[in-house]
């Protein structure tokens, strides 16, 4: 049978899903697709279904009028109305299988005419045809070409020649635009695209004065990056010559969004087009550019911070766009590429949340603008994207707008990614991907309107690759033909995109040559009268502690460090929030277990003894509530935690319920969000740093499932966290929790690092702790945000401790009169201070095993002083605690290995504490483990000796 052979051999890729769906349908139900189709599969009869069967392993099932019909006998031919012969079945068969081959075909376009879409302005990349989009691999001829099928509206046509129909689809699908969005799940996504692609409107879509504008944008963008080359021959600019397409692009998305509702924009980029996007998206003045060109600092005089280099800053303004003011900024960062990523997202959601817009989070979008190779080969692309439709993360959808320049410093494609291409990676969350050729401004502004659109419509994550090229070296001092001949001898005799989109102009009448010379000689006076007013422009104010940051202020030099913050509570207050984390709704279904930590917290809270980390802890959130902040609590199984001991979402045994006491305080209290995140770290860090730049009046934490795993976080913390302020003047009260202290449990599960953060700290850029109460973890918390200026703390906490019978604070420790302690003197009756021949430091966990030992061992002149803060170090506080103990020698004692831990850290700051006493010890001698390049044993017996040894060791024993 003709039909089968013809239908066995279309059951190839595509065109096999596409029937499978059809078929499946059919099979279930018949009259649920089109009759023609429906008449087709009963007419193939079993040679035809089996076809089907095999290639789409669908199943046959009773049809509702008993098995299925039988093929056609030969019958005389029957009357029709008029008496006109019935219509030939042969007949109406060919018709039915043109159809389907037809439709096959479109569908083939729609998946993999991007394949051989017209993308590279350099023309070096010609796509190869592919058989798919052949209409001979489906049965026609050049003699078919012109005859009438019937595809029942699809393409917007009843029916359609194969010519009408390849006209469509490769104007569509193969021209300057190619949309990969058939792995879309999503039928009214895939609809949403097709509807407005299919028939090309780009080419159809502008005015005269579209095209004027997106001429304007153009002159601007290559203006720019032309007048710097001239003036500033030998600066590192990383300009956006051969991109130019992106300012436009940008501006486009700006615009669409803007009109559709969205109030504020935030952006993060790397370095090619920074300054570009600075002055022409985000309205920097050129004056300002000029000047940091030039050498002046970019801070006022009064302001302090090492200032960063011009194409790692950002800024901020506000623009009348369709009546109505928007916000936009630029986020800075530094040359870890995409490591900005994560952090604009958590700002656009902090910004939501600010907003009250949990919902639909239109109000507030971020746009991210990548490079080919980055796009494709840094995986905090993959995990920024991941986060982006979950519960504690989503933000409505993110713009993806990847300037392609086909080239990565020196690395073409072909290294650089394994995909087809260098977007592939947005697939796994089913983005909509658009691919358009960087010549062609007007489908450039046309698929980033759509971009904008669909996040509206679907808040969902986007990409618009504008494929394009760079006119230069990664920099401009580079050479580029010296690796990449061929390329750049093409790159030499392009015309720019501006001068080909003025002259396509000036031929269609659009804007006539001499009103596009003056548009461009307008813009250079602009730029001129700039360059000589930067030569005495000095910025008089910075923007840092304005808007949502006003009212705070920076922490300077001279302020006191130990600084005793308003952080203390009413009693009564706190036995209101402790009845609160002890309380679960009638009928819950609390775990039993659970139960009884929840009585054990009413009973510590009603005694007012031997309140726990955990409990510590809640009452530090719980109070920043009622005080009218939120919580904001992120990381991996945070609300649970990690060692079972949080349990700040309650689940019920029967229904999966939640419940979360924290927000069952008081009424119309904010609230307390704790989310289970992805298994990421980089990421979510980021996140949540750029949550905590938002939003300076919501306590932002993430915590580490243990604290050595921060290490894959690192950019975020030594580009971002620890240097962001003295870079870039922002601040972020952003809290780690890192789980640290050695137990046994071997290299990855002892230690957080303690020394990568001290090494860090510098100028008081952040607060590092390692606390030994659950008060002074409650005052740390409420400091957060109880300080008239915000620095990240990083704070070791405990494991063991958590519920170590001596890790305990009574509730007056919370109460008025309290507050953080940096240093925690002696707390046991021993021998009078003159006695003492030993005075042991030490910060964190090993306090505890030092203070057992002692006890068991009944010595009385050896006095243990904890360190609860690192940094800012407390030289006061340290000062008065040794002081007394004038005949004493001391000791630094800690659990990690010497070349670790806070060592040589704390050394010579403790050496000048003690030459400023009066006391016999000059220099401290050190106690703890050997030198090491692990970590930690993974041997609990050895784990065992060694910390019998080091707790020995110190006490002199």
């Amino acid at each position: 049978m003709a039909g089968v052979d013809i239908l066995a051999s279309a059951m190839t890729g595509a065109n096999a899903a596409f029937l499978a769906d059809l078929y499946a349908r059919w099979v279930e139900k018949p009259e649920s697709v089109d009759p023609s189709f429906a008449e087709l599969f009963e007419a193939l009869g079993d040679e035809g279904r089996a076809v089907l069967t095999d290639a789409t392993g669908a199943s046959w099932a009773p049809r509702p009028r008993g098995g299925f019909a039988p093929e056609p006998e030969a019958a005389p031919a029957a009357k029709g109305a008029k008496g006109a012969p019935a219509a030939d079945p042969a007949a109406i068969r060919r018709a039915q299988i043109d159809s389907l081959r037809a439709l096959m075909l479109i569908r083939s376009y729609r998946v993999r005419g991007h394949l051989e879409a017209q993308l590279d302005p350099l023309g070096l990349q010609r796509p190869k045809p592919h058989p798919e989009l052949d209409p001979k691999t489906y049965g026609f001829t050049e003699a078919d070409w012109d005859r009438p099928i019937f595809i029942d509206g699809v393409l917007g046509r009843e029916s359609a020649t194969i010519r009408e129909i390849l006209s469509i689809c490769r104007a569509t699908y193969c021209g300057p635009i190619g949309v990969e969005f058939m792995h879309i799940q999503d039928p009214d996504q895939k609809a949403w695209i097709q509807q407005r692609m299919e028939g090309a409107p780009w080419t159809a879509a502008f005015d005269k004065a579209g095209k004027r504008q997106i001429l304007e944008h153009l002159t601007e963008a290559e203006g720019f990056e032309a007048f710097c080359a001239r003036k500033y021959v030998s600066t590192k600019r990383f300009g956006l010559e051969g991109g130019e397409s992106t300012i436009p692009a940008v501006q486009a998305v700006i615009e669409t969004a803007a009109k559709a509702g969205v109030n504020e924009i935030a952006i993060g980029m790397a370095h090619r087009g920074r300054l570009n996007v600075l002055v022409n998206i985000v309205k920097k003045p050129y004056t300002q550019v000029f000047s940091e060109f030039a050498g002046v600092g970019a801070n006022p005089d009064d302001v302090q911070g090492s200032g960063d280099v011009k194409y790692h800053l950002g800024t901020s303004t506000d623009v009348e766009i369709a009546g109505r003011t928007i916000h936009l900024s630029l986020q800075p960062n530094p040359s870890h590429l995409e490591a900005v990523d994560p952090v604009v997202a958590g700002k656009v959601r902090a910004r939501q949340d600010m907003a009250g817009d949990t919902k639909g989070r239109h109000s507030v979008m971020g746009i991210l603008l990548h490079g080919d190779a980055a796009f494709a080969g840094q995986g905090l692309v993959y995990e920024t994207m991941a986060m982006s439709q979950l519960i504690g993360y989503r933000t409505g959808g993110t713009i993806h707008i990847v300037t392609n320049n086909q080239i990565g410093f020196t690395t073409v494609p072909a290294h650089a990614y394994s995909g087809l291409y260098c977007t592939d990676i947005a697939k796994s969350v089913q983005a909509p991907i658009w691919h358009v050729n960087g010549d062609n401004p007007e489908a450039v502004v046309f698929v980033s309107r759509l971009a904008a659109e669909f996040r509206q419509q679907f808040a969902v994550d986007i990409v618009v690759d504008i494929v394009c090229y760079r006119r230069h070296g990664h920099n401009e001092s580079d050479e580029p033909a010296f690796t990449q001949p061929i390329m750049y001898g093409r790159i030499r005799e392009m015309k720019t995109t501006r001068t080909k989109y003025a002259e396509a102009l000036a031929a269609e009448g659009s804007v006539p040559a001499e009103d596009s010379k003056a548009m461009l000689d307008a813009f250079n006076q602009t730029l001129e009268e700039a360059h000589q007013a930067a030569q005495t422009f000095r910025p008089n104010k910075a923007d840092w502690l304005e808007g949502h940051w006003s009212g705070l202020k920076a922490a300077g030099a001279g302020d006191e460090v130990e600084q005793l913050h308003p952080t203390a509570v009413p009693l009564e207050t706190l036995r209101e929030v402790g009845a609160a984390l002890a309380r679960v709704p009638e009928g819950f279904g609390v775990n039993s277990k659970i139960a009884r930590q929840l009585d054990a917290k009413k009973q510590a809270i009603e005694s007012g003894e031997g309140i726990d980390w955990a409990t510590g802890e809640a009452l530090g959130f719980g109070t920043l509530l009622l005080e009218g902040h939120r919580v904001r609590l992120s990381g991996e199984d945070v609300q649970r935690g990690t060692f079972s001991h949080r349990h700040a979402v309650l689940i019920d045994q029967s229904t999966q319920a939640e419940y979360v006491p924290l927000n069952n305080i008081r009424g119309g209290q904010p609230r307390f969000e704790a989310f289970n995140s992805l298994l990421s770290e980089f990421g979510v860090l980021g996140f949540e740093y750029g949550y905590s730049l938002a939003d300076p009046h919501t306590l932002v934490l993430w915590e580490a499932q243990f604290g050595d795993f921060a290490n894959g976080a690192q950019v975020i913390i030594d580009q971002f966290l620890a240097s962001g302020e003295t870079k870039w003047l922002r601040m972020s009260g952003l809290v780690l929790l890192l789980p640290h202290g050695y137990e046994g449990q071997g290299p990855e599960h002892s230690s957080a690092r303690l020394e990568r953060y001290l090494q860090l700290c510098a100028e008081r850029n952040m607060r590092v702790c390692n606390l030994t109460t659950p008060a002074n973890y409650f005052h740390a918390l409420r400091r957060q945000l109880k300080a008239n200026y915000r620095k990240p703390l990083v704070q070791m906490t405990p494991k063991s401790l958590l519920r170590h019978k001596l890790a305990v604070s009574s509730l007056s420790e919370f109460g008025p009169g309290s507050g953080f302690k940096y240093v925690i003197p002696e707390i046991d009756a021993i021998a009078p201070e003159e006695e003492v021949k030993r005075v042991v430091l030490c910060t964190g966990k090993v306090y505890y095993d030092l203070l057992q030992e002692r006890r068991d061992k009944g010595v009385r002149d050896v006095a243990i002083i904890r360190v609860e803060q690192l940094h800012p170090f407390p030289v006061q506080s340290l000062s008065r605690a040794l002081a007394p103990y004038k005949n004493a020698e001391v000791i630094w004692c800690q659990e990690e290995p010497e070349n670790m831990g806070a060592w040589t850290f704390i050394d010579r700051r403790l050496e000048k504490v003690l030459k400023g006493l009066d006391i016999k010890a000059k220099r401290p001698d050190y106690a703890g483990r050997k030198e090491a390049a692990s970590p930690a044993t993974g041997l609990a017996k050895v784990h065992g000796q060694e910390q019998a040894t080091l707790v020995r060791e110190a006490l002199g024993l």
